[in-house]
């Protein structure tokens, strides 16, 4: 395709400026690094009206939301249908950190668009895909629990699904790795605690050659949860363990056996220690929780390498 990459990304997280918003920004900033302009479709079906839901269904183009569509929205992060930014300098501080549609830069590389998901099955879903022109899907952590289900992840799943099916370049990090393993028949329940921590990953032999641990022969990973993946699909090839969770990280493939740009990571590759320190200071984690995290991890690195995927699948795509 012409014109920026296009990503659609599960935005689970919206009402959190540092994870929410700040940690957006360390996905795609890689993304931006190899491919100029991109632009992305904030997808928040937790927060969005059936109607919106529906009128997506039948729509050709992006709808994009307004404030109406999203009555449950969480007003700690407001909310902004349209607006264009650049990574270098990016504030992610303060619970207005995005800003508003009128400090937007046409010269920005990044635009984010919050647009409706809709209510479809997989097949409506795949064709949704198509028409907008996705090039990726990312589907972030979350406050909410696969473990817990809520009517929402119905079609926050079936876009998992109809993303794989299509052969898209698929990234699920911590509820995003859990409801792509659900979405695939996998099986998620909850511990009865968090953890939280930084942890070297232990690879399986289709780990160390796998992409997304290019050039890390021993990963080390951020992690912050309580569900966990316990029963990976028919579908996926384990990749990495830790000790507490076995089944850290996946990557999915056909019916055939033939491996898909489609991976599920339990850690948070972009939890950096800005948006610690900034969560942090908001009260968004305590001091125990923040002092948890001080080890450095290769989530940069496996970011940049998701990225290179996005960017080499794309110019591979047939017109």
């Amino acid at each position: 395709m012409s014109g920026p990459l296009r990503v659609a990304l599960l935005d689970l997280l919206a009402e959190r400026a540092e994870f929410g918003h700040g940690g957006n920004m360390e996905i795609i900033a890689p993304l931006v690094e190899k491919a100029g302009k991109v632009e992305v479709f904030l997808l928040t079906p937790q927060f969005q009206s059936h109607v919106s839901a529906q009128k997506a269904l039948i729509s050709w183009t992006p709808l994009v939301l307004s404030p109406e569509d999203v009555p449950t929205w969480d007003d700690e992060f407001p909310f902004v249908a349209d607006r264009t930014v650049s990574i270098d300098g990016l504030d992610v501080g303060g619970s207005n950190s995005e800003g508003s549609a009128s400090e937007s830069e046409d010269s920005g590389p990044v635009r984010l668009l919050r647009v409706a998901l809709p209510q479809s099955n997989d097949g409506g879903m795949e064709t949704w895909l198509n028409l907008m022109e996705i090039d990726a899907v990312v589907c972030t952590g979350s406050r909410r629990n696969v473990s817990m289900w809520e009517p929402w992840m119905d079609e926050a799943a079936s876009l998992m699904r109809a993303a794989v099916g299509l052969g898209l370049p698929t990234l699920g990090i911590c509820f995003g790795h859990q409801l792509l393993c659900k979405a695939l028949g996998g099986n998620v329940v909850r511990a009865d605690g968090r953890t939280d921590g930084v942890e070297e990953l232990s690879l399986t032999e289709e780990g160390e050659s796998d992409p997304l641990f290019t050039d890390l022969e021993t990963p080390v990973a951020l992690f912050t949860h309580q569900d966990h993946v316990v029963g990976i699909p028919e579908c996926a090839v384990l990749l990495a363990s830790v000790p507490h969770n076995p089944d850290t990280a996946v990557r999915i493939s056909d019916g055939e056996g033939n491996q898909l740009p489609a991976w599920g990571v339990q850690f948070h590759p972009e939890a950096t220690k800005q948006l610690i320190a900034k969560s942090l200071s908001l009260g968004h984690i305590s001091a125990e929780e923040a002092s948890a995290f001080k080890r450095e991890h290769d989530g940069a690195k496996i970011l940049s390498n998701f990225a290179e995927i996005v960017v080499v699948h794309q110019r591979n795509a047939p017109l």
